[in-house]
């Protein structure tokens, strides 16, 4: 299927590897032109080289934390007209509840939250104006369903949730659409870190799998895909809304 977005402009944060790189890989293959970051500049190159060869769209790469507001006016200037943004960020490291502090509190809700709010309030303006604009969020599953340790993820993400909720309601009759896409096991370094265990990457793997229902973790190439539809001109009639990508593991009938 033709998405409809070939020659647009995408900005995808944290897309040096992982799901971020998923999407960016999936909005290449449809004809997007990207903007890329990462916090490590090797990692970045590698995977802005390898799109550009592979896809044969323009790939501009901007190293550094997201959360950084330097960072994102670099994004947002590298990009030029904004048609599309992936809002990415990797999350705060599992902490029991007794030990988050304010400090700590602080920074994992600029890192989950401020910072998407932030380029949104950047890119939304152009959009509008523009008449067509996509923005995804990456959250998260644990807003539907609280993993312990990850409290502090799970509530910033829940909070920017909740926050854009209402912002695209205001955009939607301006063909401007804010969705959420909330991964659940998909095979990443992340997923290593938060699952625990001393351990095989095989047998991790398989012990991951048996808690999902579909009996597989699931792929950043897939989830790309799922992202680049809700990127699509397609996708104008559909806002506002939280899509779990979880093989089935959230066990809801609504």
């Amino acid at each position: 299927m033709d998405l409809g977005i070939r020659g647009r402009t995408a900005i995808v944060c944290a897309s040096s590897k992982g799901i971020g790189r998923g999407c960016a890989q999936a909005l290449a293959e449809a004809g997007c032109d990207l903007v890329l970051n990462g916090r490590r500049a090797e990692i970045l190159a590698a995977t802005a080289s390898y799109i550009r060869s592979r896809y044969g769209v323009k790939v501009a790469e901007v190293a550094g934390d997201i959360s950084d507001p330097a960072v994102q006016r670099d994004m947002i200037a590298a990009a030029g007209t904004v048609d599309i943004l992936v809002n990415n960020n990797g999350g705060p490291p599992p902490r029991p509840f007794a030990e988050l502090d304010r400090e700590k509190i602080l920074a994992g809700v600029t890192q989950n939250m401020v910072t998407a709010v932030e380029l949104v309030q950047a890119v939304l303006p152009g959009m509008t104006e523009r008449r067509f604009g996509r923005i995804v969020n990456i959250t998260s599953l644990s807003v539907y369903v609280p993993i312990p340790g990850l409290d502090l993820s799970s509530g910033a993400r829940a909070g920017l949730t909740s926050l854009l909720a209402g912002v695209a309601r205001t955009v939607a009759d301006k063909n401007v659409t804010i969705n959420n896409l909330l991964p659940g096991k998909i095979d990443t370094d992340r997923l290593k870190t938060t699952s625990g265990g001393d351990e095989s990457d095989d047998e991790r793997k398989a012990r991951l799998s048996a808690t999902v229902p579909a009996r597989r973790l699931g792929t950043i190439e897939e989830f790309g895909q799922i992202c680049a539809v809700f990127c699509s001109v397609h996708a104008g009639y559909l806002t506002g809304q939280n899509i779990p990508i979880d093989g089935g593991t959230d066990i809801s009938a609504f």
